[in-house]
């Protein structure tokens, strides 16, 4: 069945009785295909009847049906005729989000999640703008909903009342993990017991919180009880907004669904369909996860959901032990994470002290702020977030935090290139963004031994924000230092006027050490430090490079305002005039692969880098130096 489905037309040509046979299908085809490749399972298994539906009804990619996020769109990329899944995330094949490289039926790719409502509000207006008769579909998560950008987007939204805007909430209870807040909560009530008085409860108290928007909608809700006494499928026409709901459906009910979306689609104005999920369904060791219900696993046995790499330590795990290990030693420790406790590592401190760890949902702008309100009073929060997300609340962390002075923790997991999850998902941003902020501190740990020092050292610092940063994956061998000067360590000592000193930030330390043993077979003397703290650049690191003929800056960030940059500038204000080579990643976004593919794509293998530096210093000597630099 599902081989004769590349198409929305050909499904839409399908018999409503073939539709439950093409279901299992499809899971048994994403099971099959992401156990060898990983990827966002869970998710995608709680989808399947809502995006048969959806591409049942509305006509793609006339209609535009928006993803958020975006890893719940692997059936979507199946009923638009991409089967070849068999190199998914990998170099070469599908993206793990939606793609405008692969599909017309792709729009919004940038995986950041509670965005889809404001392209919905921003497309709906453009073709009204222009004449055109055409509906916008966004699937969002419940996950989602707790995210500030989707109740400014519901907000306008709500008063384009011709504006034909469907929401359809995938509500399964969870975002990575199980949803929380106030609007989760009631979501909740709402999936258990769908009555009147308990739809009433749901807008009163989620949505008297959003005052542009709650009081006008509470109001319409009570003058037209008429439209909520079905106390299985409660409809509301929220009169002042012309905002309708319709639900809860069951999201794995294909007739339910298409009727439910029918109804929304024939309205001609903005509503909500409220569908609940489960994720993982279908597929037994996904409902039976706990944690995450295979939200995202790794390659595994498709008969058992058993992973298939051997267990490693994990940078996240090194973390989260010392996380818990100085909050037993300090009551002022706190940590928050948006969303995403278990693979930021805040969910062990919140096993040890549920009292000092708060998930705020998807929304890292009120983390940050929420961490400066706890700092001011006393406390001092670890705020642990994915380094691509921390970008999202650049904002607070520089007038909220930083302009304060106040002592908040920034913990930056998947820092750098990350790989299968492409260039939204890529930590290349924060070491750019970060050096603007006037006071920040910014730690790059290269191994488990050095996070947990300047872990420790980070929450040490009484007076302002600190920043710890590292990559994901496995944790390579502790890398000892022959040497400490000035708080910078020296991995390599070349001996006085070295050739070149390679300046290694955070986990290139183990390649800048293989660097400088080929050099040497060429006859180049490299000592390799490790600063340690990066941001301000330390006055040690600016003296020691006071004796080298070249000075070499090895991140693994942009490096457009990098730790090259910051470098160099250092060095202009002390003086210095010892030239500069600074080797990073390019502003621009590099595609999906394995971090040592792409490392090698953009010359930061070990290999590339001392062929540079080899050429460079050889240029070096034959050149004079106002000349050489000038190159």
């Amino acid at each position: 069945m599902l081989a004769s489905v590349s198409s929305p037309e050909q499904l839409r040509a399908l018999p409503a009785e073939a539709l439950p046979t093409l279901a299992a299908e499809i899971r048994d085809f994403l099971v099959a295909k992401v156990s060898r490749t990983g990827g966002h399972l869970g998710p995608n298994l709680g989808a399947v009847e809502l995006t048969i539906a959806m591409h049942r009804v509305f006509d793609s990619p006339a209609d535009k049906i928006l993803f958020d996020t975006g890893h719940q769109a692997y059936v979507h990329k199946l009923l638009t005729g991409r089967h070849d899944f068999e190199k998914l995330r990998q170099r070469g094949g599908l993206s793990g989000y939606p793609s405008r490289a692969e599909s017309a039926h792709d729009l919004v790719e940038n995986s950041h999640a509670s965005t889809a409502l404001s392209y919905a509000d921003g497309l709906a207006k453009a073709f009204a703008l222009r004449g055109e008769k055409r509906h916008v579909v966004a699937l969002v998560g419940d996950g989602a909903l707790t995210g500030g950008m989707c109740w400014e987007a519901i907000n306008n939204i709500a008063a384009g009342k011709d504006r034909p805007v469907v929401i359809v909430v995938n509500d399964n209870g969870r975002s990575y993990a199980p949803t929380i807040g106030g609007l989760a909560n009631h979501l909740a009530t709402l999936r258990l017991n769908p009555g009147y008085e308990r739809v009433l409860d749901l807008v009163r108290d989620s949505l008297s919180r959003t005052p542009l928007v709650g009081a006008p909608l509470y109001d319409a809700l009570h003058g037209v009880k008429r439209g909520l006494k079905d106390a299985i499928s409660p409809q509301g026409m929220f009169e002042d907004l012309g905002l309708k709901y319709v639900g809860p459906v069951d999201g794995h009910d294909l007739g339910a669904l298409e009727s439910a979306l029918r109804r929304a689609k024939s309205f001609g104005g903005p509503v909500i369909v409220h569908a609940v999920t489960r994720k993982g369904y279908g597929y037994a060791p996904a409902e039976a996860d706990e944690a995450d219900n295979f939200h995202g696993p790794g390659a595994f046995d498709p008969a058992t959901g058993k992973p298939l790499a051997a267990p490693s330590l994990k940078w996240t795990k090194v973390f989260s032990e010392e996380l818990v290990a100085v909050a037993e030693e300090r009551e002022d420790i706190v940590g928050i994470t948006a969303a995403m406790a278990i693979p930021t590592g805040i969910d062990k401190l919140a096993q040890r002290f549920p009292e000092r760890a708060y998930d705020v949902g998807i929304a890292e702008q009120h983390a940050v702020t929420s961490a400066a309100g706890l700092a001011m009073g006393g406390m001092h929060p670890v705020v642990g977030v994915y380094a691509t997300f921390l970008n999202r609340a650049f904002d607070q962390t520089l007038l909220d935090v930083a302009m304060h002075g106040l002592p908040v923790t920034f913990v930056l997991d998947r820092a750098g290139i990350t790989g299968p999850d492409g260039p939204s998902h890529y930590g290349i941003w924060d070491l750019s963004i970060l050096g603007v902020v006037p006071g920040i501190r910014v730690a790059a740990p290269r191994d488990a031994s050095t996070l947990r020092e300047e872990f420790r050292e980070a929450v040490a610092v009484s007076d302002g924000p600190t920043v710890v940063r590292f990559p994901t994956g496995a944790v390579p061998a502790d890398l000892p230092a022959v040497s400490r000067v000035g708080g910078v360590d020296v991995l390599v000592d070349a001996g006085k006027k070295p050739d070149v000193l390679l300046v290694s930030v955070g986990a290139f330390a183990h390649t800048a050490v293989e660097v400088a043993a080929r050099a040497a077979e060429h006859g180049i003397r490299v000592t390799v430090v490790d600063p340690r703290w990066v941001r301000p650049v330390p006055a040690s690191l600016v003296d020691l490079t006071r004796d080298a003929a070249l000075v070499v800056s090895l991140e693994d960030g942009v490096r457009a305002g990098g730790v090259g940059t910051a470098l160099v500038q250092a060095m202009s204000d002390a003086g210095v005039s010892v030239p500069v080579r600074d080797l990073g990643v390019p502003a621009d976004w590099h595609p999906h692969g394995t971090r040592a593919e792409i490392l090698a794509d953009l010359g930061l293998t070990a290999q590339d880098i001392a062929r540079q530096i080899t050429e460079w210093a050889a240029l070096k000597a034959d050149q004079p130096t106002d000349e050489w630099a000038a190159r």
